[in-house]
C-alpha cells in the first residue's frame, strides 16, 4: 500500500488562483444568498480549500437593491445596534435599512456567515456590494456566474 497518496496537501498563500465574479441578486432571499457569497469569498468551492489561508475569491454583488425576504422577515426582523450612550439602542428593519443603505442587508448577512478572526475581516474586504447593476470593476474581467449553481 502507496501511503504517500494519503498526504494532505496544504496551499500556500503565493499558490492561491484568485478570480472575481458577479453574482446578480435581483429576487434572491437573503440568506440563501448570503450562505453561499460566503462559501464563494472563503474559498470552500474549491478543491484545494485550506481553512488557515484566505483561497477565496473577489465577489462582486450587483442589484443588492432587489433582494428579498421570505415570509414577514421584511418589517418583523430587527438589526439592533448601540450609539455607545445610555438608551442609545436604535433598530432598524431592512425595509427601512434597503430604503437608505440598501448595500447594508447584504453586507450583515454575508458577515454574520464569516468566521470571527483576523482571517474573516480580511475575507470581508474581498465582498464588494452595489445597489445597482452596473460596478466600478470592469477591469478585472469579473466572471458572471448564477448563483443556484453554488450548493
Amino acid at each position: 500500500m502507496d501511503t504517500q497518496s494519503y498526504k494532505t496537501k496544504s496551499v500556500k498563500k503565493e499558490d492561491v488562483n484568485k478570480e472575481w465574479i458577479v453574482i446578480d441578486a435581483e429576487g434572491e432571499p437573503v440568506g440563501r444568498l448570503a450562505s453561499r457569497v460566503a462559501k464563494i469569498l472563503r474559498g470552500k468551492h474549491k478543491p484545494s480549500f485550506t481553512p488557515h489561508i484566505d483561497c477565496g475569491d473577489y465577489v462582486i454583488v450587483i442589484n443588492a437593491d432587489k433582494v428579498k425576504f421570505t415570509g414577514n422577515k421584511m418589517v418583523q426582523k430587527q438589526y439592533v445596534r448601540y450609539t455607545g450612550y445610555p438608551g442609545g439602542k436604535r433598530v432598524n428593519t431592512p425595509q427601512d435599512l434597503i430604503r437608505t443603505f440598501p448595500e447594508r442587508v447584504v453586507e450583515k448577512a454575508v458577515k454574520g456567515m464569516i468566521p470571527r478572526n483576523r482571517l474573516g475581516r480580511q475575507i470581508m474586504n474581498h465582498l464588494f456590494v452595489y445597489s445597482g447593476s452596473d460596478h466600478p470593476h470592469k477591469a478585472q474581467k469579473p466572471k458572471s456566474i448564477d448563483i443556484k449553481t453554488i450548493k
